[in-house]
């Protein structure tokens, strides 16, 4: 009896139902779904062409920083569309999505102040990504920390000093970037010919040292060559070289540069001028000289005298006590 009264109630409730309204809205949704998922593919589509347009050509790592941005751009653009989506369908119920959408703000502004440095992180390393800043195996100088790049992140990035330590640095702390590997460097350095050398013979043996090493070595962009004197120092000529190499090659060209050109110079018997120090003991000459004169000059004492105060060969007394002596006397 019971179970009849609910079957009843049941069946006239599914009698009231406005069936052409359900479906309709049922279409509503099924075509907001779906509109939703053609603007994620298509989207997703456009961003992988994109990608691969602009790494086409490059090498193994900028292909793996355009699939980081490709796989961002993706992710934000699906939360995007789902959550429209999600709104726009609860909308269709007569849910007041105002209320929603103020709570999402106010979510937002929760987590933006609560993960205000992850945020910051997450963005910086994004744009460095972005703009191609510096990628793996660059040399880069971040102002607190320098050295091989071995890893990017949307929130840190790695690097190896030349000490072997690996410093992990959040994206959003790099204010400054000085990358050493993007384009050729310049290799500058002074030579130093003493005043008493021929300085033009000695810059045509430097300038003939820095043009068999151009034609041996296949780093050098520009020169070597001398652009001239640069200076004249207390001790002697400066001559100043310069060069332009790959990247990352300049350390190594210049102390080579500076090796075979002290060779060069030893072999054309042309010193390198460097700072010398000479000692001269002034204060015992001039206090030894006036005692050999004196010593010169004394006459020579008779057999028998008594020895003088301040004689040949007699003992120098206090002047008061002579004076004592011949008042005894």
């Amino acid at each position: 009896m019971a179970l009849g009264g609910v079957l009843r109630g049941w069946l006239d409730a599914v009698a009231g139902i406005d069936w052409a309204l359900v479906g309709w809205s049922a279409f509503r949704i099924l075509a907001i779904v779906l509109l939703a998922r053609l603007v994620i593919v298509v989207t997703s589509g456009l961003i992988d062409r994109f990608s691969e347009r602009a790494a086409g050509g490059r090498d193994a790592l900028g292909d793996r920083r355009f699939a980081t941005l490709a796989a961002v751009g993706k992710s934000t653009i699906r939360y995007v569309v789902d959550f429209v989506a999600a709104v726009t369908i609860l909308s269709l119920f007569g849910i007041d999505t105002s209320s929603i959408l103020l709570g999402a703000g106010v979510a937002g502004l929760a987590v933006g102040f609560g993960a205000q440095n992850l945020v910051k992180d997450v963005i910086g390393g994004f744009f460095i990504l972005l703009e191609d800043q510096y990628a793996v195996g660059d040399y880069v100088d971040l102002g607190d920390v320098s050295g091989i790049v071995e890893g990017i992140g949307l929130r840190t990035t790695q690097i190896r000093d030349f000490g072997g330590q690996l410093h992990v640095m959040p994206n959003g702390a790099v204010q400054r970037v000085t990358n050493f590997s993007r384009g050729p460097l310049r290799v500058l350095f002074e030579v130093n010919v003493p005043y008493g050398e021929d300085t033009t013979r000695a810059i045509q043996v430097i300038q003939r040292t820095l043009e068999d090493y151009r034609a041996e070595s296949d780093v050098v962009v520009d020169g070597p060559k001398v652009l001239g004197v640069s200076k004249l120092g207390t001790t002697g000529v400066f001559v100043m070289v310069w060069a332009q190499v790959k990247s990352m090659e300049h350390w190594a060209v210049e102390r080579e540069l500076k090796l075979r050109i002290k060779d060069s110079l030893d072999q054309a018997g042309i010193d390198i001028s460097y700072p010398r120090r000479f000692l001269l003991n002034v204060t015992a000459e001039r206090r030894r000289a006036p005692a050999s004169r004196r010593r010169r000059d004394m006459p020579a004492p008779r057999a028998g005298a008594e020895p003088q105060p301040g004689g040949a060969g007699g003992v120098s007394r206090d002047p008061g006590e002579n004076d004592d002596r011949h008042r005894e006397e």
